[in-house]
């Protein structure tokens, strides 16, 4: 937190409307009325995977999951504020907006039952080596200071850099990632939560818990951030 002769010298201001934060909230990066104009994802939605679209009939989504992830739920719509937000703490290192999301995440979502252990997507070798840190560690790390749930890094590595999905089909997006991720083998597996910034089809989380139920998780839940529409072009294929 910044000291008082800082503050004074240098007055924080939000990230996000740029308008001056008191001296109380000055360890934040982004003021309290901004949070809150992030809008929630509520239901009706798929009981798995926490999609609002479907209201009928089997959900499309999480239809090709394995098993063992049993549920996913994101905070927020990913938009307006809560987009440039998730843009920050991918792109401009700032550690303490992560605090300002986990925040934001652990009002919105119930924390898990323990025991409970928060386990970060990782980045690719070469994209991890440009930008210098996991943005998705960075999330956990707080939203486990949030809920008083460990988090272990080390328990899920990415083998491989994978392109962007923006802009694949769901089948492509699938391919993209598929063996992109590796989990050591374990006897004894509390309940595992993924832990990102952004879902969009859920194909990355998906990936990453066949990795870990392969190493022997049977019970895998995912939390992220923000929500991404899924895009016309993905709705029906």
């Amino acid at each position: 937190m910044p000291s008082a002769l800082e503050q004074l010298l240098l007055p924080a201001e939000c990230l996000l409307c740029h308008g001056l934060l008191p001296f109380r909230d000055s360890d934040h990066i982004v003021c309290g009325a901004c949070r809150t104009r992030w809008r929630p994802v509520v239901p009706p939605w798929c009981a798995r995977c926490g999609q609002p679209e479907p209201l009928f009939g089997a959900c499309r989504l999480c239809a090709d999951w394995p098993d063992a992830l049993v549920s996913a739920r994101s905070a927020v719509w990913l938009e307006g504020g809560a987009r440039d937000a998730a843009h920050a703490l991918k792109y401009a290192a700032l550690p303490r907006i992560a605090a300002d999301i986990a925040i934001a995440m652990a009002r919105l979502l119930p924390p898990p039952k323990p025991p409970v252990t928060l386990v970060p997507l990782p980045l690719g070798p070469a994209r991890l080596r440009r930008r210098g840190y996991n943005q998705s560690e960075w999330l956990a790390r707080a939203l486990g200071a949030q809920w008083r749930a460990p988090v272990v890094p080390r328990w899920l590595t990415r083998a491989r850099d994978t392109a962007t999905q923006t802009a694949l089909t769901p089948a492509a997006r699938l391919a993209n990632v598929a063996g992109a991720f590796t989990a050591p083998a374990r006897r004894l597996w509390p309940h595992v939560v993924l832990v990102d910034d952004v879902l969009t089809t859920g194909a990355t989380l998906a990936e990453a818990a066949r990795a870990l139920a392969t190493a022997g998780a049977r019970r895998i839940s995912a939390v992220t951030f923000g929500r991404a529409a899924i895009p016309d072009f993905l709705q029906g294929a």
